[in-house]
């Protein structure tokens, strides 16, 4: 991993209570929680909208290399499902912007029903690409997403296809469209949200990242099996292993020779 950034992090920064000694004992919850980890995943705005003073005060309370990323809402892309939602993007857009600089990566995730159509999606993608610089990645879940069309259809506007587990589909496993940013989300398996991630599960998903860190210039890890507070858990874990790979990759290069 020495020529890409690997960050990890979990949808929300909440601490369950057996994670506590593993954080700083003062402060609020995203505050300790940014002592350790460097992303987090805004996955509430995809619920309810957030005012652009909360935002703000995130953003304040976090380091300044803390980045976040943040959940598009569910009435752009399962109510209106990508169509006719200019106003509901700008609202959206306005009230996120209170992260800032510290606002990286807006998140698309499309429900299982919703289809590949190659001029809607144009149509979306062209608008919010308007209307943001922020790098978008996009989670679809219907198998037409998953052929070449698409495929060339996101890259073309710079939006990284989601890594997602459990996949959809083969190919949902890795990342797809526009390579630079590789977005991992780790969902639990076998119960969506409820699983725990075992040890064994947890080296697989750092060979996975080692391996999307060989083509992108960056690479986040989102864990989302949040119900049971199993999420911070793996994130930790990975995290470590993460910064050890790292560690040793830059121990393991030759010292430059001197003149």
């Amino acid at each position: 991993m020495e020529n890409s950034r690997c960050l990890v992090g979990t949808a929300g920064w909440s601490i369950p209570a057996v994670y506590k000694a593993s954080f700083p004992a003062a402060g609020s919850q995203l505050e300790r929680y940014a002592a350790r980890l460097s992303i987090v995943e805004i996955n509430s705005s995809f619920h309810k909208p957030h005012r652009r003073e909360t935002c703000e005060r995130w953003a304040r309370s976090v380091p300044d290399h803390f980045c976040f990323s943040a959940k598009l809402p569910r009435a752009v892309t399962h109510e209106r499902r990508l169509e006719a939602c200019d106003d509901l993007v700008d609202n959206f857009l306005d009230q996120i912007g209170g992260l800032g600089t510290k606002l990286s990566v807006l998140l698309v995730q499309l429900p299982p029903s919703l289809q590949f159509e190659p001029r809607a999606v144009e149509n979306f993608f062209a608008v919010l690409r308007a209307k943001t610089d922020r790098r978008l990645v996009c989670e679809p879940r219907h198998p037409s997403w998953f052929e070449p069309e698409a495929e060339t259809l996101l890259s073309r506007f710079h939006v990284g296809r989601v890594a997602a587990d459990p996949a959809s589909v083969p190919a949902a496993a890795m990342p797809g469209g526009w390579r630079e940013l590789a977005y991992f989300r780790f969902h639990g398996e076998p119960r969506i949200y409820y699983s725990d991630y075992e040890a064994g599960q947890l080296l697989d998903i750092g060979e996975r990242l080692a391996e999307a860190s060989a083509a992108a210039a960056e690479v986040w890890c989102i864990f989302d099996n949040t119900a049971r507070g199993h999420a911070l858990g793996n994130a930790l874990s990975v995290d470590a292993a993460v910064r050890q790979m790292t560690f040793s990759s830059l121990n393991a290069r030759p010292s430059a020779t001197r003149a």
